[in-house]
């Protein structure tokens, strides 16, 4: 029988990745995404895995939080949906990680790299093949570029080809991929032989503990139920916003009498429509449509950015 555990689901990423007990898989990881000179052999879980972070029922960002043997400064995350505001997040993340290591009186010097790494079940970057993008601080005009400083890295793991027949010569961040994607269709075993490595071995355990005892099996169950439905809330408020304000943008264009009025307005106003409706979904004070309207398109659009990501993160 198929373990039916998907990885990807909160509880189980962070068990697999987040335990202080066996940081095997989440050091076989981060050795796949960051491809370093000299591999990291060792790290530290700073927030490691409890089941009191899942004791309530809300979606939270469950990030892993670890320092490898160098010094590095490490934030690993997976992500299930794509809300706007979460490149930027990201970097705020990186700068966190970076600001968070000097304490009072202590020497610029002494701040070691800070990395944050988003694993994504979505596309981000539509425009671009490659799966996996490694932002850091440059000058590409001079090719000078600040080393051992701040990096964002993102991985789409939909954009890699991953075939169970080859996936035994692919890379290691495929197989990863592979793992993170399909691990829940396959009996144990079968997985197994098609990822031997000692990591993936080690992470193969985990989900088989969850998918046998019953107290792990219920926390999963929950909180995947709690990710289905909240991608479910958010997409239907974020379409129904969208018409709802569509119809009010295209009466605010009608009213002012101008044709280029009516496609500014329709645009504006499905982005002020899906505001109100979050607004309305967060218990929060609902803003006129009026004066919505009156704003800026980039101001709309951080506060749309915001609201997403506090419904992201509500109670379900």
């Amino acid at each position: 029988m198929p373990l039916g555990i998907k990885p990807t689901v909160d509880f189980a990423f962070k068990k697999i990745f987040g335990s202080p007990e066996s940081t095997r898989a989440l050091i076989g990881l981060l050795n796949a995404i960051l491809v370093l000179p000299h591999p990291i052999t060792q790290v530290t879980v700073r927030n490691p895995f409890s089941y009191q972070d899942f004791a309530a029922d809300k979606l939270i960002v469950l990030d892993i939080r670890a320092v490898d043997s160098t010094g590095r400064w490490l934030n690993i995350e997976m992500q299930v949906s794509v809300v706007s505001g979460l490149v930027q997040r990201l970097v705020y993340y990186a700068c966190s990680l970076y600001v968070e290591q000097l304490g009072a009186g202590q020497n610029y010097a002494t701040l070691r790299p800070a990395i944050s790494i988003c694993l994504l079940n979505k596309v981000v970057f539509h425009d671009a093949t490659a799966a996996h993008h490694r932002f850091r601080l440059c000058d590409p005009d001079h090719d000078k570029e600040l080393r051992d400083s701040i990096e964002v890295h993102t991985v789409e793991l939909t954009k890699y080809n991953l075939k169970e027949a080859t996936i035994s010569q692919a890379s290691k961040i495929e197989q990863w991929a592979f793992f993170l994607l399909f691990a829940d269709q396959y009996e144990s075993e079968q997985l197994r032989r098609l990822l031997p490595d000692l990591e993936f071995q080690e992470a193969i355990t985990v989900i088989e503990q969850i998918a046998h005892k019953t107290e792990d099996r219920t926390m999963y169950d929950q909180r995947e139920k709690a990710e289905r439905d909240q991608q479910w809330l958010l997409e239907g408020a974020l379409n129904q916003g969208r018409e709802e304000g569509r119809e009010e943008g295209r009466e605010e264009g009608r009213e002012e009498g101008r044709i280029a009025g009516l496609d500014e307005g329709a645009e504006k106003g499905a982005v002020a429509g899906q505001i109100q409706l979050l607004q309305r979904l967060l218990n929060t004070q609902e803003t006129s449509l009026k004066d919505l309207l009156l704003q800026s398109n980039d101001w709309l659009a951080e506060v749309l950015a915001d609201l997403q990501n506090r419904l992201n993160s509500r109670g379900t």
